[in-house]
């Protein structure tokens, strides 16, 4: 498990679909929203957990085509899948490099950016909580629209359309947690209920992955 999670993290890097693709589309976001909205710093600031979470989340998705699909190209995913490794397991290795070069820079670097923001200072703490909490959700919930394409030519739109409306709960909560945080209110319910959502995310999708996985790899 853990050599082919190194392989994953390695390809993620190769490919250009880790760290800098996702890390720049964050940048040019937060850095295009004060031409489009204003210098305001009330406005700004009041709108900067929203547009935070936002970009996060759609930064997560420019590389989500990438989880299975260079594995498919080359012939290795059959072999990850007949190995005696259990598929949940292949999955999850998956999904975990998938947030350590998507989720993981974003919520490291996501206080930086709220600067450019005007986000109040309460707000950077509860920004890095709610992103650090609910990114491994968008990883997880992406593994499985990415199982459920895998194999289909320029699937990339078709895995866009399955994955947004389920990250829409995780948006919510996310942008909730950290809008509550930067008004100094009290978080707790949103973030238990952000919490809620990646451990049951994290428990089932990786079952639900590997099944469509398996059902893919027989057809193709």
């Amino acid at each position: 498990m853990i050599a082919l999670l190194i392989r994953d993290l390695r390809l993620a890097v190769r490919a250009g679909g880790g760290f800098g693709l996702g890390l720049s589309f964050f940048l040019i976001l937060t850095l295009l929203v004060p031409f489009g909205v204003g210098p305001e710093t009330g406005l700004l600031s009041r709108i900067a957990p929203g547009v935070l979470w936002i970009g996060a989340l759609l930064a997560c998705l420019l590389s989500l085509d990438r989880i299975f699909a260079l594995d498919h190209e080359d012939g290795s995913l059959e072999l990850l899948v007949t190995a005696p490794l259990p598929s949940e397991g292949i999955v999850t290795v998956k999904a975990l490099a998938h947030w350590l070069t998507s989720g993981l820079p974003l919520v490291l670097v996501a206080p930086l950016l709220g600067v450019l923001l005007s986000l109040p200072a309460p707000g950077y703490l509860w920004v890095t909580v709610s992103l650090a909490v609910g990114t491994p959700a968008l990883s997880v919930i992406g593994t499985f629209g990415a199982a459920l394409t895998v194999g289909i030519k320029r699937g990339g739109l078709l895995l866009s359309l399955l994955v947004l409306p389920l990250y829409v709960p995780t948006l919510i909560f996310g942008a909730e947690v950290a809008r509550r945080g930067a008004e100094g209110l009290s978080v707790q319910t949103p973030l238990l209920l952000l919490g809620g959502i990646s451990a049951g995310v994290i428990a089932l999708l990786p079952f639900a992955s590997a099944a469509v996985l398996r059902i893919n790899m027989r057809q193709g």
